[in-house]
């Protein structure tokens, strides 16, 4: 007897799986330098999901849970960590903010966070300052450029070197006496006018202390290097080599020089030297200057006369 063989045949699909493609995972950094106006942020594309990263950025609105659709960056491709310059703000307004990554699956998002602009000041004479957010603190981004105390009294303007090296009142001038300057390096106040009871600061902002001036610089790492992150980055206004400028703070202190000494004006492009209200114990104020040699912030007392550049910061 003949046995039957019978024969099973499978058919069996030998394509490989495909893998699967996931949005991108990113991580948002934390926000720095939030002026008026603008601010700096970015992120970290930790995985591209298994494919390429094609667009990446920041996404940010006034209400909760930004995304692509609200106002963005677009900061290349790939994974890795990226910058991002954040435009077009309001001042004193609250803002959420996340990083974004996309591919062909979608887009993924990072960590929801959250940041407020710096808030505007303008002077009694109608000048407007930019302001940055340090730490805990808010600072002018620019010298003070005022003529009038506060009540609307006018602080003498005195040019004459001889007068200027009499004072024992306050005061103010221009480098060399040029009113062309004040736009870009404010003006020059003498001690008396920088405590001056009726306050040379817009309302609502001071002269600071030493102690506050020593709180911006702890914040940026110490006297060693607090000066380079404080002053504006180059070579237009600063003399070389303008050692380890980045303005990573957002203070842009710029080089306006002093005077000092029979009223004598020295300096402009090479250093900047700010007042503190804090009395040194003899005749003056406690200072702090930059120098365009070096990336210190360093402290110094001025002389009662001394022509030196205000930065105010917010009550």
């Amino acid at each position: 007897m003949c046995g039957l063989v019978v024969l099973t045949l499978s058919c069996s699909d030998d394509k490989p799986t495909e893998p699967t493609i996931r949005v991108p995972t990113v991580i948002t950094a934390t926000v720095t330098r939030a002026m008026q106006s603008t601010a700096l942020c970015g992120g970290e594309v930790t995985s591209d999901g298994g494919a390429t990263v094609i667009a990446r950025g920041v996404c940010w609105c006034a209400q909760q849970t930004p995304t692509t659709a609200d106002s963005n960056t677009a900061d290349g491709s790939g994974t890795g960590s990226f910058t991002s310059s954040i435009p077009g703000l309001a001042s004193g307004t609250l803002y959420y903010i996340r990083a974004y990554a996309t591919n062909s699956t979608g887009t993924g998002y990072g960590n929801l966070d959250s940041f407020t602009t710096a808030p505007a000041v303008t002077d009694i004479d109608g000048n407007s300052y930019q302001t940055v957010i340090i730490g805990t603190q808010v600072w002018m981004a620019e010298n003070l450029n005022v003529t009038h105390y506060r009540n609307g009294e006018a602080i003498p303007r005195v040019t004459d070197d001889a007068t200027w090296d009499g004072l024992t009142t306050a005061a103010y001038c221009e480098y060399n006496n040029n009113t062309n300057l004040a736009a870009v390096n404010g003006r020059l106040y003498n001690s008396y006018a920088a405590t001056d009871s009726r306050s040379i600061a817009p309302t609502g902002w001071h002269v600071p202390t030493d102690t506050e001036w020593q709180t911006l610089i702890d914040y940026l790492g110490g006297a060693a290097v607090a000066g380079g992150k404080m002053k504006e980055a180059g070579a237009f206004r600063w003399a070389p080599p303008n050692t380890g400028a980045t303005d990573e703070s957002g203070f842009c202190a710029r080089p306006g020089g002093a005077r000092g000494h029979p009223g004598y004006f020295g300096d402009i492009g090479r250093t900047a030297h700010f007042w503190s209200s804090t009395e040194t114990g003899s005749e003056g104020l406690y200072s702090r200057w930059l120098s365009c040699d070096d990336s210190s912030a360093h402290r110094g007392g001025g002389f009662a006369i001394s022509g030196f550049s205000v930065r105010c910061v917010k009550d």
